[in-house]
């Protein structure tokens, strides 16, 4: 929300829709925490993931003091606070790698990777590629070496090895701890460390088999590509993610943490297997707190993907581990666009209750809950430098970046100037104000759920564990929540025919406590077996019979 008219979202604009996310009441979404993407100093070379200063509030978004608002009137309302905290890099206009480009003497050196190029014609130290485009190396012409970055050029890799950068971002994070930030989100995590004597990645195509049965088993489709290809670096990145030393910089973090009870964090973590990325939880919990798995974000419509994906994480999670859900983030295309197919608004629903039953703590995107669509922009219209360098071939992240529809107008009610990046799609009808005053629309259910679930130990708490129907296990994806005392039994039909399931326990008898079809009767008793219209999920309440 843009409070001031120039197009940019800012801290006042959140403060003035603080109420809309929860005041208390069930007219509110009754969300207890908002993680924000970067709000400090940057020349915004990457949306702010190029951080210039890390204990300052960048001025288009306002001033310090309007943060501190913002907490005060978060924490009024029992909302958590979570801020992004990006320190795989920083910008290359950070004082800190301004001093260590001043010089090789200079005692900033060591803060950065810098690396004598290779051979007469000067090349590179290695073979690794950045994620955006092009080599993971740049040469600096006045201290005559190459500096890595993973990312743009502009945002300069940190030397994890070096112990002074380690107490350094220590420092930065204790900071606004100090201040009342209950977590961070950890950006990129698994890049922090590199092989000591830089090893080149292995190329892609000496392990294409490898790779091509690994799409085959996981039957992905935007995800199997992707290893498919290792697009874009056409590589695999052995030595310059994943590295052993991560786990100790986590655990120093963790250190931190348990000196402020009730923080939190949260890894964004990408890796080829659930094994690889469980392991950032740390042996006896004592690394992350939660961390997202983004195999998720790239199934196909199929119940089966869904159950196995989760199935695997579940397996592969530590003992007593949290994990952290969601379908849509700044990065991806909108969950609802992904799986749209002319039936979108059935299956927002659909994803909407699962995302809200599986076990550990759901991450809502902000417009998720309207049914935002996905934006088709064209060229002139991008901001990400990742479209800006691929279009058409990939038109980048920006359309999933736009702006909130808080009502019908011109501008979606996101501001009264043209704002930094287009509205997105049928504005008129998937904005707040529209379906506020729609009982049956998908803001509705998300509120009525959400806080559904807060009176509910079994999602809140509960194990789970999920059931498969020889008769029906093909179409639909149905799963137990369950504490001591509280059994429930989460029903999600993805096909479009009605499919009969049974619950578990010869007499069962249940009662649906919520559908995602808003005319189904909630009153009589269920017994064996349970019709599910096509596209419905539902939460049971079970009880055993006599």
């Amino acid at each position: 929300m843009d409070s001031n008219n120039d197009g940019i979202g800012d801290l006042q604009g959140i403060i003035s829709k603080l109420d809309y996310l929860n005041n208390g009441n069930h007219d509110s979404l009754g969300i207890d925490a908002i993680w924000f993407s970067p709000f400090f100093e940057s020349p915004d070379y990457d949306y702010g993931y190029d951080i210039s200063n890390y204990r300052e509030i960048d001025p288009r978004y306002g001033k310090f003091s309007d943060f501190m608002q913002l907490l005060e009137e978060a924490h009024k309302r029992n909302i958590k606070v979570i801020v992004d905290l990006v320190v795989n890099h920083t910008s290359h206009l950070h004082p800190w790698f301004l001093e260590s480009r001043s010089s090789r003497f200079s005692p900033k050196r060591g803060w950065y990777i810098w690396k004598d190029g290779q051979g007469k014609k000067n090349r590179p130290p290695n073979n690794w590629r950045n994620h955006f485009f092009g080599p993971a190396w740049t040469w600096d012409e006045k201290t005559e070496q190459y500096y890595l970055h993973s990312f743009l050029s502009e945002q300069p890799d940190l030397n994890w090895s070096n112990p002074e950068v380690r107490e350094a971002v220590g420092d930065v994070i204790r900071y606004w701890l100090d201040f009342g930030v209950d977590g961070f989100r950890l950006d990129v995590a698994h890049h922090y460390s590199k092989d000591p004597i830089m090893r080149n990645n292995p190329l892609f195509f000496t392990g294409w088999k490898d790779s091509l049965v690994k799409v085959l088993l996981d039957r992905t489709f935007l995800a199997g590509l992707m290893k498919l290809f290792a697009l874009p670096t056409m590589q695999i990145g052995k030595y310059n993610q994943h590295q052993p030393e991560t786990h100790e910089i986590l655990k120093g973090f963790r250190s931190i943490f348990n000196e402020y009870p009730g923080t939190t964090s949260v890894g964004e973590i990408m890796g080829d297997n659930a094994e690889l990325i469980a392991s950032y939880y740390g042996s006896s919990n004592d690394e992350l707190h939660m961390n997202f798995y983004f195999e998720i974000l790239h199934l196909r419509w199929k119940a089966a993907a869904f159950r196995r994906c989760i199935e695997r994480w579940e397996k592969a999670l530590p003992s007593g581990s949290w994990p952290a859900n969601a379908l849509s983030n700044h990065d991806i295309m909108r969950a609802v666009s992904r799986y749209n197919n002319k039936r979108g608004d059935k299956r927002a629903r659909l994803l909407m209750l699962m995302l809200l039953t599986l076990r550990g703590t759901p991450f809502i995107y902000y417009g998720e809950e309207i049914a935002m669509k996905e934006a088709k922009l064209s060229r002139e219209e991008l901001r990400d430098p990742v479209g800006l360098k691929w279009y058409p071939l990939h038109k980048g992240r920006d359309g999933c970046r736009t702006p909130m529809q808080w009502n019908g107008g011109k501008y979606a009610g996101f501001s009264k100037s043209e704002p930094w990046l287009p509205v997105g799609p049928d504005i008129k009808s998937y904005n707040v104000r529209e379906m506020e005053s729609d009982l049956q629309s998908l803001l509705s259910f998300t509120k009525k759920l959400i806080w559904m679930r807060k009176g509910l130990p079994a999602l809140l708490e509960g194990e789970y564990k999920s059931l498969i129907d020889k008769a029906s296990g093909r179409h639909c994806y149905y799963y137990l929540r369950e504490t001591g005392d509280q059994k429930l039994l989460i029903c999600l039909n993805f096909s479009l025919r009605r499919q009969e399931i049974y619950m578990p326990g010869r007499n069962a008898v249940g009662r649906v406590l919520i559908s995602t079809l808003y005319d189904r009767d909630l009153k009589p008793a269920i017994t064996n077996p349970f019709v599910l219209e096509g596209l419905e999920g539902c939460i049971l309440k079970l009880q055993t019979g006599k």
